[in-house]
């Protein structure tokens, strides 16, 4: 990160401009998630024993601002989506009987993006979506990004959850499942018998280049994928609590009102929160 000095002495005027705006930018990203570090580390503190006047003398600061600190700072489980604005990527499908066709997603799965996109208006961050056109090759080697959908639309997703050792969507002549290779069990989709209920993955993810990673939230159909997004938003603080943002997968199931799809009923887990190295 270039700093302010340097900035500063740069000659031209619209390039000073650009530089500094972007140094800007870089510099409140920076202080935010320094921010939330510090309510988190101060919430250990507590929660370890020290009082909030010890916290505050140890801080140089009054214990009216302690006490601000945690009311007002920036939510620790934010971290849980990412440190900057978010990218959701949603695959697409091109429009039926069309001459010439675009490239759409599902209501559900729009709605599930809409989900996200307030979960994380209320712990400050930005999001934006962007349609997966098919074949479906999303760019994966980003920072701050979700991916919604399962692989029959992203198909190198199969390829990528391979790097988890306990969950996987497999495709058979049935249909796409969820296969957990701890127990050997197959989860196939309520939906598929006719009731108003889905299987969804929710999980952290590699990117393909080392660097990071990524959440992926994936129905067998589309509404298990907008039922992974609400078990995320009614969760994020426990999830974050039990996870950080380390690697992690677990299957949920949703049940959705026959009436209107796009409004989930209920979820709940039913796997372990898997890690790598065991659940």
């Amino acid at each position: 990160m270039l700093d302010p000095a340097s900035a500063a002495s740069i000659q031209d005027p619209a390039e000073r401009a650009r530089t500094v705006s972007a140094l800007i930018d870089e510099y409140q990203v920076a202080i935010t998630e320094l921010s939330r570090v510090r309510r988190e580390t101060i919430e250990e503190l507590l929660a370890g024993g020290m009082t909030q006047g010890r916290i505050a003398d140890l801080l140089g600061m009054s214990r009216s601002r302690v006490s601000q600190l945690l009311s007002t700072g920036v939510r620790p489980e934010r971290a849980f989506l990412g440190a900057g604005k978010l990218t959701v990527a949603i695959g697409g499908k091109q429009e039926a009987n069309r001459h010439d066709p675009g490239e759409v997603v599902s209501v559900e799965s729009f709605t599930a993006y809409e989900m996200l996109a307030e979960l994380a208006r209320t712990v400050g961050l930005e999001s934006a979506y962007e349609v997966v056109p098919p074949p479906g090759h999303v760019h994966l080697n980003r920072s701050n990004l979700i991916v919604l959908t399962n692989p029959r639309l992203l198909p190198f997703l199969a390829q990528v959850m391979e790097a988890d050792p306990h969950l996987r969507y497999l495709v058979d002549d049935d249909g796409w499942y969820i296969h957990d290779v701890t127990t050997s069990q197959d989860y196939r989709s309520p939906r598929d018998r006719g009731e108003t209920a889905d299987y969804g993955y929710v999980g952290r993810l590699p990117r393909p280049d080392g660097k990071g990673t990524f959440l992926y939230l994936a129905g067998t159909h589309a509404q298990g994928t907008l039922g992974a997004a609400h078990f995320v938003a009614t969760n994020l603080a426990e999830l974050y609590k039990e996870l950080k943002n380390r690697r992690f997968s677990t299957v949920i199931k949703c049940v959705y009102d026959p009436k209107d799809r796009r409004k989930i009923l209920s979820t709940e887990r039913l796997t372990p929160l898997y890690r790598p190295d065991g659940a």
